[in-house]
């Protein structure tokens, strides 16, 4: 397993609260590994707590109808590289 940086760290903290995931830390998420369909086990409506969490926290809108969401939502790496382009631009 790749370790987290500090921003993917952050962000993991956030999905397993946001999700109530409780047999699982922040730290036992891959950066690597799919969000979806893999050992997660995270479905869509997981993806629109996600959304919700991250709008609150960063203040941008992850919106449903972004045709690169399938990319960005492929691993905690991807996500977490979204988060810090949207909040640099």
């Amino acid at each position: 397993m790749a370790e987290q940086t500090a921003a993917q760290h952050e962000l993991a903290t956030l999905i397993v609260q946001s999700l109530n995931l409780d047999s699982l830390t922040a730290e036992q998420i891959d950066p690597d590994a799919p969000l979806f369909g893999g050992d997660l086990g995270l479905d869509s409506i997981d993806a629109l707590e996600i959304a919700l969490a991250v709008s609150k926290r960063y203040g941008f809108q992850l919106r449903s109808d972004n045709p690169d969401n399938r990319r960005i939502f492929t691993s905690l790496a991807t996500l977490a590289a979204h988060i810090e382009q949207s909040r640099a631009a």
